[in-house]
């Protein structure tokens, strides 16, 4: 991507499992990239911030003029956290967003990209989701993400901000050691041969994007200038029990099952449709077993980290 050469981007959250992926592809395509997150940025080259964004000195020193686009993907993203947090969950992805959002538009930064969810639409049940389903969020996690996008649209219509809220199915892909979502669950479980738990009957539908596939989302958001909500996933959706059996094909390993109880606020099915990010030229590349291939390695024969 020539038109990155001499652009300037901040990724908050850069050095997380997402963040450093897109902040290579940024380095890759001849952008600067500026990282704030909790912890370093592995890569010494990347100018990083270490603070909390909920910190507004650590907001303004990572906002400053001359960046031509901030990438907002530090959040609090776990269900279950946000249930139990709240106020923690509001602070980082509603206040820290709102103020973010402010400096961005008194330092003249031209585009903002927010990582949201799906979640921000509550349980539709089987029905597509799309970008034009109203707001019903069953948590605070996706209230908090839904008042994000709230923000981003005001945003734009009143300051001319190019703001895309990218609403991101469940990511995956190699780097998830120290992630405690459901496919490292199951990698950590196969490598140790134990088991995971289940929620329910494990028939929920779920969509699973590659981690790669949602980098190319936000580059793509960013180049065509995407105003608005942006439904990003790969386009098929499959059941948890499908997901064990892929991780059980790529492994070699049994991962037996104890199903318990679903948790309050867990939607039954999502299924997405990305029609709308396709007519913008997005196009997912990974299927479910090459994309679990790519992330076993990450834990076979690494018991240090099982």
């Amino acid at each position: 991507m020539p038109e990155l050469d001499g652009t300037r981007v901040l990724v908050t959250g850069g050095s997380g499992f997402i963040g450093r992926r897109l902040v290579s592809a940024l380095l890759a395509g001849g952008a600067e990239v500026v990282v704030a997150d909790l912890v370093e940025h592995p890569d010494k080259a990347v100018e990083c911030v270490v603070g909390d964004l909920c910190d507004p000195q650590v907001r303004q020193k990572v906002v400053t003029p001359g960046l031509d686009a901030v990438v907002h993907l530090a959040a609090v993203t776990s269900v279950l956290k946000s249930v139990s947090d709240p106020a923690g969950t509001y602070r980082l992805n509603v206040e820290a967003t709102a103020d973010l959002l402010e400096l961005a538009r008194e330092r003249e930064v031209p585009a903002f990209v927010l990582a949201s969810t799906n979640a921000v639409t509550g349980d539709v049940g089987s029905t597509p989701i799309s970008e034009d389903l109203p707001p019903r969020p069953l948590t605070p996690y996706g209230a908090t993400k839904a008042a994000g996008e709230m923000l981003l649209s005001a945003y734009a219509q009143s300051y001319g901000m190019h703001a895309a809220s990218l609403r991101f199915a469940n990511v995956y892909g190699p780097g998830m050691r120290h992630k405690d979502s459901f496919v490292p669950r199951l990698m950590r479980a196969a490598a140790a041969g134990k088991g995971v738990q289940v929620y329910g009957d494990g028939m929920q539908l779920r969509d699973y994007v590659h981690v790669d596939d949602i980098v190319q989302a936000v580059m793509l958001a960013w180049r065509v200038r995407h105003t608005g909500p942006l439904v990003v996933g790969s386009g098929r959706s499959v059941s948890v029990n499908d997901l064990i059996d892929a991780a059980r094909q790529v492994t070699g390993a049994p991962i037996p099952v104890e199903h318990v109880p679903a948790k309050q606020g867990e939607m039954p099915a999502v299924v997405l449709d990305i029609s709308r990010a396709r007519a913008l030229g997005y196009e997912p590349r990974h299927d479910l077993t090459t994309g679990m291939a790519g992330v076993w390695p990450d834990f076979s024969g690494d018991e240090e980290h099982t």
